[in-house]
């Protein structure tokens, strides 16, 4: 009798250990970087502000592709302004991110603002600071494409 339980068991045992997943360390529960954070980063986003035209694109690389247009000018044109090894920053746990871009001593940030304290908050502000990190450009802006 006690035989064909223990069987039993130790097949259980060894089906447990070939099926079994590990979490990468990466998105390990430890971790304040949530699975629900990344699920709702679009791989694509066309963001229009007052004075610009922008779309990133998440590269097959995990990177991120920052591109910029005139706003007057169309989507189809060539950009004036292409940045390329974007990092995806999250803040909080809220679902709140920002996507960061170096350029010739200047920082791009682009946020997405999930959690804001008013509802009439744009989706999106971009944000673009100086080699001294004074701040020169903030516009906020509205997705034109998802």
């Amino acid at each position: 009798m006690i035989k064909p339980f223990l069987l039993g068991a130790l097949c259980l045992a060894q089906f447990s250990f070939a099926y079994a997943k590990e979490i990468p360390n990466d998105l390990n529960l430890n971790n304040t970087v949530s699975l629900s954070t990344f699920q709702k980063v679009p791989k694509t986003v066309i963001i229009k502000t007052k004075k610009f035209k922008i779309r990133i694109d998440k590269q097959p690389n995990g990177k991120y592709l920052y591109q910029s247009w005139n706003a007057n000018s169309k989507i189809t044109a060539k950009p004036s302004m292409i940045i390329s090894d974007g990092e995806l920053v999250p803040d909080g746990t809220g679902g709140n991110y920002y996507i960061v871009f170096n350029n010739q001593g200047h920082t791009y940030q682009v946020w997405r603002n999930y959690l804001t304290d008013s509802a009439k908050k744009a989706p999106y502000t971009l944000t673009v600071n100086d080699s001294n990190d004074n701040e020169i450009v903030r516009e906020d802006g509205q997705v034109v494409k998802n």
